[in-house]
């Protein structure tokens, strides 16, 4: 058996974090080719569509614009938010294009970790000269 990590009330086993690794690292890979395909700068919801084509493609499952509820005291709050994309039902995607990424834009992605108890979240912002200076890894364990 793997290790395993307490996520939250889940536990998160060897295995499943080479999974998302792996799911990660296809995601990464997507996001440099289409910055290197479509350039920087272009609105959020072009780089979120090309994305998900893309890692459906690679025969991902994955969702967009995903409504994300928030339980709390016996209340629930339904499609509180919204998150750009969720991977595999367990990696989150916030997609941004903007100057420069800031520490808002983290919490919003780990509120979303959070409240929908994903134990991993990508920041990726594809404003910038390279792909690579715009991709944050934010996880809630």
């Amino acid at each position: 058996m793997g290790r395993s990590q307490r996520h939250r009330g889940t536990e998160v086993t060897g295995a499943e974090r080479e999974e998302l690794n792996r799911l990660s690292g296809l995601v990464v890979d997507q996001c440099i080719r289409i910055h290197r395909d479509l350039g920087p700068g272009l609105l959020e919801s072009v780089y979120e569509t090309v994305l998900e084509g893309a890692l459906r493609r690679e025969g991902l499952k994955v969702a967009r614009q995903v409504p994300v509820d928030i339980e709390y005291d016996g209340m629930s709050f339904k499609a509180a938010f919204r998150m750009d994309m969720l991977v595999a039902d367990r990696l989150v995607l916030e997609i941004k294009s903007v100057e420069k990424l800031s520490n808002l834009h983290a919490k919003q992605l780990l509120t979303y970790l959070r409240l929908t108890r994903s134990p991993l979240g990508l920041l990726l912002n594809f404003s910038g000269e390279t792909m690579k200076e715009g991709i944050r890894r934010v996880i809630d364990i």
